[in-house]
């Protein structure tokens, strides 16, 4: 992938500020370590960084085309998967190609049909245009966000970027934070509202939604968003399309110039997308590489809950061998786990999911050695109701989002001004009332049906951000390109239409998938429990994040110490035992949400963060 940013000015000449927009570019040195460029116009500055995967000549950036004397020019981060047959189509209006890059197809699309190109694309995407000739600058982000965009205005200037680094590295771009900011981190968190980039006045551009930035302002439009209709589809015909649609979402996200592997953890996701990589690859003559992660000692200390069934490791070697990879096992140590949470905040530029993230970018670390793309089974749970809270009633009837039930651990943990100040419950209620007033409902479907519309739209529009930032960030902190075949927006808008009882069908999750992949997938993949990306169970973890909080709260020099209630932390660092359920997700638990206050310290010091 790559990384992108930009500065529009129509009150003065951005060209002579070059050093600025370098050094906003060299932020995101790590998403594009191959190469770097610029571009440069009056009221125009352009930057990229690159990380090359498609056709390493053709496809240097920031690209320029013209029409007449006017200027087009693109930077992008994304990878589009139906570039041949938009090339094709483009061809046929009369354009010709230089190379065979996706950057080229989308600039020369957004030439031929301006903000409609966006309706035909295919792929993971973030990116922007300045037209020359309209004098305004396009931005553009796929359908389900997995490619990052940020911007902030400031006085006359407009500026974008990849990530929030990239912003912050602008002189006018202060990392301070308000009363909502900190609602975010410590209500929210480590989720994040939609649009919202949690330092003041910064923003994300919507998934589906595109910006253009002119003399009149700037405006955002939606072009895609899921619509409610009723299933027509025989279960046989479900079955069929389901398997069709992920297949060819999984082949065509095999397109590559370097190598390509798949993350496998023995899953029902996971495996399923190295089944049709393994397979496409071997007619090609082609051994696909796998890999997984596992932590030091895990077999000893791991004990199965109701969120984490049971190890993976069996299974990993199951598919492994059933077909034919080239496999390997990354195994994390303890004090890595711990040492990493600041270079997971910098990947992330907040305070995100603690070890959880910490560990998905050791493991990418080590993927990168060998790999450069690679594919995931991330999205699975969230298009075909995976999740516990699918299931469980406690979560179904509660007024809050349903991954993060514990909000009295939330109030605990902050002094009383502090909950005074951000009101931590109301701001959840807020947001997730907001989040249900966006629902697309299906008129007469019933209400338990209803209500699992409400959860899947919650769970695809505030939890799978999370997981998908954390994948970008962690992956591309290190130079690695993870794409995301369940993430196909043509597969998200089939199964939203699909009833629940054929999701779930035989009383299991995500049945409609696990049907999908009969004589795909080994029988024992197939009947296998949900179990999520691993976590350590090692006791000293535990023992560590307790010392490291403590340390925080007997640290007068600390930021995060006064916002927080001290005695009430003290006696959880006591406390002999952990929260009945997760405080988040599936995997935070205690250890975690101490993990979590240590990033957010880490964060407020590193960068410099204010309260105002």
């Amino acid at each position: 992938m790559c990384g992108i940013v930009g500065w529009i000015d129509f009150a003065q000449d951005v060209s002579l500020q070059r050093p600025v927009l370098e050094t906003m570019t060299d932020t995101l040195a790590c998403r594009g370590p191959d190469d770097c460029g610029y571009w440069y116009d009056k009221h125009a500055a352009i930057g990229h960084r690159r990380l090359i995967v498609i056709d390493p000549e053709g496809g240097r950036q920031p690209m320029v085309r013209h029409r007449a004397s006017h200027p087009y020019v693109l930077t992008y981060n994304g990878e589009l998967y139906n570039t041949e047959e938009l090339r094709q189509e483009l061809k046929g209006f009369g354009h010709r190609f230089q190379g065979y890059s996706d950057t080229e197809v989308l600039l020369v699309a957004y030439m031929q049909w301006g903000a409609r190109c966006l309706e035909k694309l295919n792929g993971i995407y973030a990116f922007a245009i300045w037209d020359g000739e309209k004098q305004q600058l396009f931005l553009g982000r796929d359908r389900l966000g997995i490619k990052p965009l940020f911007y902030a205005r400031r006085g006359s200037s407009f500026l974008f970027a990849s990530e929030l680094k990239a912003l912050l590295a602008h002189p006018a771009v202060k990392p301070v934070i308000d009363a909502e900011g900190l609602a975010e981190i410590f209500a929210i968190g480590p989720a994040r509202t939609p649009g919202h980039g949690v330092f003041k006045d910064v923003h994300e551009l919507l998934p589906g939604h595109y910006m253009v930035v002119n003399r009149s302002g700037v405006r955002q439009h939606g072009y895609w968003q899921l619509v409610s209709s009723p299933h027509e589809d025989s279960w046989e015909v479900t079955v069929d399309k389901v398997r069709h649609l992920l297949a060819d979402a999984a082949e065509r996200q095999l397109v590559s110039d370097v190598p390509i592997s798949t993350l496998l953890s023995g899953g029902l996701d996971s495996s399923a997308i190295t089944a049709f990589a393994a397979q496409a690859m071997a007619k090609k003559g082609d051994m696909l590489r796998t890999y997984s992660v596992d932590y030091e000692e895990n077999e000893q200390y791991f004990r199965p809950n109701d969120f984490q069934p049971e190890t993976d490791t069996p299974y990993i070697r199951l598919v492994a061998d059933y077909f034919g990879t080239r496999h390997r096992t990354v195994r994390l140590k303890i004090d890595d786990l711990a040492e990493t949470l600041e270079e997971a905040v910098v990947a992330r530029d907040l305070p995100g999911m603690a070890d959880i993230d910490s560990s998905l970018y050791l493991f990418c670390r080590e993927m990168r050695k060998e790999s450069t793309v690679s594919l995931s089974g991330e999205g699975a749970d969230e298009v075909f109701g995976g999740y516990p809270w699918f299931f469980r009633q406690a979560a179904l009837e509660a007024d809050v989002f349903p991954w993060s039930l514990k909000t009295d651990a939330r109030q605990m943990i902050l002094s009383v001004e502090m909950n005074r100040y951000i009101r931590p419950l109301e701001y959840i209620r807020e947001r997730y009332r907001q989040a249900l007033a966006e629902v697309p409902r299906l008129a007469g479907e019933a209400p338990e049906d209803a209500r699992r519309r409400e959860i899947a739209y919650l769970t695809l529009t505030r939890w799978m951000p999370v997981l998908l930032d954390r994948k970008d960030r962690m992956s591309m902190a290190v130079g690695l390109e993870v794409r995301v075949p369940f993430c196909d927006h043509r597969l998200v808008e089939y199964v939203w239409n699909v009833p629940w009882a054929m999701k779930a069908a035989g009383g299991q999750a995500k049945g409609l998938l696990r049907a999908a992949m009969q004589g795909v997938l080994p029988e024992a993949v197939l009947s296998r429990k949900k179990s999520p990306y691993p976590k350590t169970f090692h006791p000293g973890y535990l023992a560590a994040m307790r010392r490291r909080v403590a340390e925080i709260l007997a640290d007068p020099a600390s930021p995060l110490r006064p916002l927080l209630n001290s005695s009430a932390l003290r006696q959880w660092l006591a406390a002999d035992t952990e929260f009945d359920i997760p405080c988040f997700g599936q995997l935070m638990r205690l250890p975690q949400l101490l993990a979590y206050l240590v990033q957010v310290d880490l964060w407020m010091r590193r960068y410099h963060v204010t309260i105002r």
